[in-house]
């Protein structure tokens, strides 16, 4: 059984090289769609089913992506963001020479749950805002940013438009908070039909989860967040000390 596992992942790796060297070879290059199933078949001497599993490896590595309804692309080269920073993200693209946009998705008062109030002090039920944006690189959506803050603390945040405006940027010019450090955990979860149809990727593709809590310079809880990123354009990254 050992064995017949082992030639399964060894055939699956060749498939995919397979494809790598294809795309060379035929000069595939960022943004441009792959052909068909079909092509792709007969080209490389594979099943279906072996060429789906290629791509699905090259997709949840970052080096294709999918759009619904219309095919298989080549991935730009990844933006690199360290973990654990709070340089704005829109900096961390522009930096890199493309362009940045957020829109917000919805802007809400709700009662905060036994998670989030945990994370920002606050007892269950009191009010908290739920800010979801998404963000995109050249137009194109790669993140659902979702940031929940305490009414309370910071009364009057809804007068303020999030498409134009940096959170932390009005925290610290209006309310006299500056986030100063933080704390993220990374894992890999799975795009729900939602975040799917906002992010513009297929229900079930892998996506960077992010979870993060930001702290001002009395170490106060200020915002918990919660991120998903679609991984074609975007590698992060930890140093150790």
């Amino acid at each position: 059984m050992r064995k017949e596992g082992n030639r399964m992942r060894t055939e699956r790796g060749e498939v995919v090289e397979r494809l790598e060297c294809y795309l060379l070879e035929h000069q595939v290059g960022p943004g441009q769609c792959l052909p068909s199933e079909r092509e792709l078949c007969q080209a490389l001497n594979v099943s279906r089913t072996a060429l789906r599993c290629a791509i699905r490896q090259l997709t949840d590595e970052g080096m294709l992506y999918s759009k619904a309804s219309v095919g298989t692309f080549v991935a730009e080269p990844k933006i690199r963001r360290p973990l654990q920073t709070y340089i704005p993200f829109k900096r961390t693209v522009e930096l890199a020479g493309h362009g940045f946009t957020s829109k917000v998705n919805s802007f809400e008062v709700v009662g905060a749950g036994k998670l989030i109030g945990a994370n920002l002090h606050l007892l269950i039920g009191k009010p908290v805002y739920r800010l979801r944006r998404v963000r995109s690189i050249d137009g194109e959506p790669f993140m659902l940013d979702t940031s929940y803050l305490s009414e309370d603390r910071f009364p009057g945040l809804m007068d303020h438009d999030f498409s134009r405006e940096s959170l932390y940027t009005v925290l610290r010019e209006q309310y006299g908070t500056a986030i100063r450090k933080g704390s993220e955990s990374l894992r890999i979860t799975y795009a729900t039909e939602e975040e799917a149809q906002l992010l513009q990727t297929q229900p079930g593709a892998a996506l960077f989860y992010i979870e993060g809590l930001a702290l001002d310079g009395a170490d106060e809880p200020t915002e918990y967040a919660r991120v998903t990123v679609r991984p074609e354009r975007v590698q992060f990254s930890s140093s150790m000390s």
